[in-house]
């Protein structure tokens, strides 16, 4: 499963062993818990990843390989190619920007997406360096 952390000032990717399920029902408790309201719906998440990255073409081809259609590659512009996905959105209210989305692709599509966003951010730092 991959899971999108979204925040005021940006989002994080990671890939995780349990099940979108699972995740809901831990959120679901800890919103008892804490008597917290809890949205959760199935939903969109899109992002842009550089359009020039090695590996963007082994993402296409397993998005083309994807029978649930869990993901779409469009291109945004010369630059930069959108990436969106669908699964579930998590949040404490459900008109908020910050939550947590989580989706299942297969294994090589999650592993291929991570990496590639990884490199971005990777790019991203050293880019961020140089300015300073």
């Amino acid at each position: 499963m991959l899971k999108l952390t979204y925040t005021e000032t940006g989002f994080n990717l990671e890939r995780l062993a349990q099940s979108p399920e699972q995740l809901v029902a831990l959120r679901v408790v800890l919103a008892m818990r804490v008597g917290q309201s809890i949205s959760v719906e199935p939903s969109t998440a899109a992002f842009l990843l550089p359009a020039n990255l090695a590996a963007l073409s082994l993402l296409e081809s397993e998005a083309r390989r994807d029978d649930n259609d869990a993901i779409d590659l469009c291109v945004a512009d010369a630059d930069f190619v959108e990436v969106t996905l669908r699964g579930t959105w998590i949040s404490s209210a459900s008109e908020g920007a910050d939550g947590v989305f989580a989706t299942v692709l297969s294994d090589r599509a999650e592993l291929l997406l991570l990496k590639l966003w990884l490199e971005t951010q990777a790019a991203a730092e050293v880019v961020g360096e140089v300015g300073d």
